[in-house]
């Protein structure tokens, strides 16, 4: 009796040392596999619309992108373009971003030409634009700005769109009534009339919100427009889908710690959430624009 049992008793103990030496090993081997979502790609390359100088836009998303960096294990490259059409370009035709931060608008068209996929979006219920004049100005409403000079972003831009239709829905023309100035930045735009080289200008409300606190102290906002969905995050295809949620992961759960607010901060962003492509959709038909 005793000879037969001891091979069983002998092949239980193995067993339950094979089990149990799985089971301790499942955590590390589930963790490595998630450090390793996104081996295959080095660097990433997070593209940044140039809404803002490129000195302002390493101020604000260096920090965001060593985020990244730190918890992917691997290089997170910044870059953006000269101007909203050039970034349209290499977005939707060289498909060189990994990580697309663009307006809301350009968006639907990064999706259905280059095959970006939404992650996430910044979490907010929405933004809009301003016009502002300075405030020894005589321009305090919409209709003190026909025959005036009023600087805004390239033509394609959410802001130039958003103040283009709120002009007219006010019954201001802004081809005829108004002197309509492009310049290369939201930056750009609430300068020149700072400086007093056009009269007003028109930008999107968070570079504004962000801007100077002496040049804001001497601006005044005499119109907002309609609000639209905030900026959404995409991935491209470079990017899998291990990777996109490890991505989607790390950039929900940055507001839950330190070091996340503190990238967070930079950009005054409360964080991120998770997106809904419909609503990128509906400003599609609303506000159509092909950069």
């Amino acid at each position: 009796m005793y000879s037969h049992y001891k091979p069983v008793r002998a092949f239980r103990k193995l067993w339950l040392a094979v089990y149990c030496a799985i089971a301790l090993c499942y955590p590390l081997t589930s963790l490595a596999s998630e450090k390793l979502a996104c081996k295959d790609i080095s660097p990433i390359i997070f593209g940044i619309l140039p809404f803002v100088s490129a000195e302002q836009l390493v101020i604000r998303f260096s920090p965001i992108a060593r985020y990244l960096t730190k918890n992917l294990q691997l290089p997170v490259r910044i870059e953006t373009a000269p101007n909203f059409a050039e970034f349209a370009r290499r977005t939707n035709e060289d498909k060189r971003y990994d990580i697309l931060f663009t307006a809301p608008h350009f968006y639907p068209q990064a999706n259905s030409r280059a095959g970006y996929r939404l992650i996430v979006s910044v979490d907010s219920p929405g933004m809009w634009a301003v016009i502002v004049a300075p405030r020894q100005s005589q321009i305090h409403t919409l209709d003190d700005l026909v025959g005036r000079k009023l600087a805004t972003v390239h033509p394609a831009g959410l802001a130039t769109l958003l103040v283009r239709k709120h002009l007219s829905d006010a019954g201001i023309d802004p081809d005829v009534d108004i002197t309509m100035i492009s310049t290369p930045s939201h930056d750009a735009s609430l300068l020149s009339s700072y400086h007093g080289v056009t009269d007003a200008s028109a930008l999107m409300s968070p570079p504004y919100e962000a801007a100077n606190i002496k040049v804001k102290k001497n601006m005044r906002i005499i119109a907002r427009t309609e609000s639209t969905p905030h900026i959404p995050i995409s991935v491209g295809s470079r990017i899998s889908e291990s990777c996109a949620a490890k991505i989607s992961e790390l950039l929900l759960g940055m507001k839950t710690t330190p070091e996340g607010v503190e990238a967070l901060s930079h950009n005054s962003f409360s964080g991120f959430k998770k997106a809904n492509p419909e609503d990128y959709e509906k400003i599609k038909h609303l506000l159509p624009a092909k950069p």
